[in-house]
């Protein structure tokens, strides 16, 4: 949709705003003293006191009027309800896995499907794993290797497809590990970890020849589904014209089974699911489900999220909805890298990822740069970002650190939720502190978890 009328160059919002929520305008000296009280961590800001709030797109859109709708038609029956038919029936058309397991967010399938293939001595490969996938697969004893192309650890590298996995690579280790040590390949799509970058048809071909040679399952994170698909649709040859929703069940028929959090491309504000093709998987997994989650109909969910999530998925691959969601994400970035401010390029489909090491050299990477550019967008203007970066992947499973790949501050745009002022905003904000950023100083931890330190470690500043 561009204005309604394809001679304009403006893409519109494809939706009207119903409702509205009010924004607390803080000042900056308040601002600093909510980050200290919070230990220069924002994840432990009170929601109340970020002013654009862009930590995470996971379960913070806006919901639709028939999402909202659809939540009526919730029905709670504990096992069997009408609203588990109506959801099944929706990932299926989509995805065209056999067993459709639902969970109440998309760790939830992480945990059960590492906790039933995982195991010492274990590899799983992947493109990038995110947070919570590596700490699912090291939880359960398993080794969670990395193995994107050269491309994709290049910040400025323009690459279209840059979460592309390394499939010499990826052959390379199952030949030198031993097929009985790798239970799955995992690709990411698109992949978070590396600035939101999408996978290929041809590279998901290409893994899917990988595995059957060496007789690996392949599963898909596939939280961004949607947004991979229309990259596809855009940049692959060949794909050009394709209906999203074909891409997407192409995508899946390269794969034997997916993690799923539809806190992300689903638009909803909670769910998850795990699904597969191998009945034996299923079986176990569906235990583990009734031991941590609840009932195979409804596993940690109301019927209401159900139905929810069923009309997200329609919406999801709405063409109109992603040429605006690519396009309004592709503005922030671009802005930011016509001033000078060094981001991921190509920009991704759900964030964008200031390359905090190259704005601050120096600060070395076990100083936590990215940490010290989240701390100053919030104190600067009240904007919530995500460090991705040394903070996040740097401590390894024996307790040594060693500096992540790259240090990146995403900037992640939640859906139908902001509106091209806040963004404008969002970048002002941005170049503001990019001038100053030679002033910025390093942190060190002071308190952290063994698991996922990100969302809980306690920061303090330099001298």
């Amino acid at each position: 949709m561009t204005g309604g009328d394809e001679e304009f160059e403006t893409i519109i919002e494809p939706f009207r705003i119903h409702a509205v929520e009010p924004l607390v305008m803080a000042t900056r000296e308040q601002r600093a003293a909510a980050i200290r009280e919070a230990g220069y961590n924002v994840f432990s800001l009170r929601a109340e006191d970020v002013l654009v709030d862009l930590l995470t797109d996971s379960g913070t859109g806006a919901m639709s009027r028939d999402q909202w709708a659809a939540i009526q038609h919730g029905d709670e029956s504990y096992a069997g309800s009408p609203s588990w038919f109506t959801f099944e029936r929706a990932v299926k058309d989509l995805f065209g896995f056999r067993h459709v397991i639902p969970t109440h967010q998309g760790r939830a399938a992480e945990k059960i499907l590492f906790g039933v293939v995982g195991g010492s001595g274990l590899v799983v490969p992947s493109n990038t794993h995110f947070d919570t996938t590596r700490a699912n697969v090291e939880a359960s004893g398993a080794e969670a290797v990395d193995l994107v192309i050269a491309e994709g650890r290049d910040p400025a590298s323009r690459h279209p497809f840059k979460g592309n996995v390394d499939v010499a690579a990826l052959a390379a280790l199952i030949a030198e590990r031993g097929v009985a040590h790798v239970p799955l390949v995992m690709v990411t799509v698109t992949n978070n970890s590396g600035g939101g970058q999408p996978v290929s048809l041809e590279n998901l071909r290409a893994v899917r020849e990988v595995c059957d040679r060496a007789g690996v399952p392949l599963f898909l994170d596939a939280c961004r589904f949607a947004e991979n698909a229309w990259f596809i649709r855009e940049r692959e040859p060949g794909q050009s014209g394709r209906d999203v929703a074909d891409i997407v069940r192409e995508m899946a028929s390269l794969a034997d089974g997916m993690t799923m959090s539809a806190k992300k491309d689903p638009m909803c504000n909670i769910g998850g699911w795990l699904a597969c093709n191998d009945d034996d998987l299923a079986r176990e997994a569906r235990n583990l489900l009734i031991l941590t989650e609840g009932f195979p109909t409804y596993g940690g969910l109301a019927g209401r999220d159900l139905e929810a999530i069923a009309q997200g998925l329609t919406e999801a691959v709405s063409h109109d909805y992603l040429r605006y969601r690519i396009r309004s994400t592709a503005y922030l970035g671009e802005a930011l890298d016509r001033s000078g401010v060094p981001v991921v390029l190509p920009i991704g489909g759900h964030a964008v990822y200031v390359d905090a090491r190259a704005l601050l050299p120096h600060i070395p990477p076990l100083e936590y740069p990215g940490q010290s550019l989240v701390v100053a967008l919030y104190e600067r203007g009240g904007i919530r970002s995500c460090e991705i970066g040394t903070v996040m992947f740097g401590r390894r499973p024996d307790g040594s650190e060693v500096p992540a790949a790259m240090d990146l501050v995403r900037l992640a745009i939640p859906r139908r939720t902001y509106t091209q002022s806040h963004v404008d905003y969002v970048i002002e904000v941005c170049q503001a502190v990019a001038r100053d950023a030679a002033g910025l100083r390093g942190y060190r931890i002071v308190d952290e978890p063994r698991q996922l330190r990100h969302f809980t470690a306690r920061f303090e500043p330099l001298a």
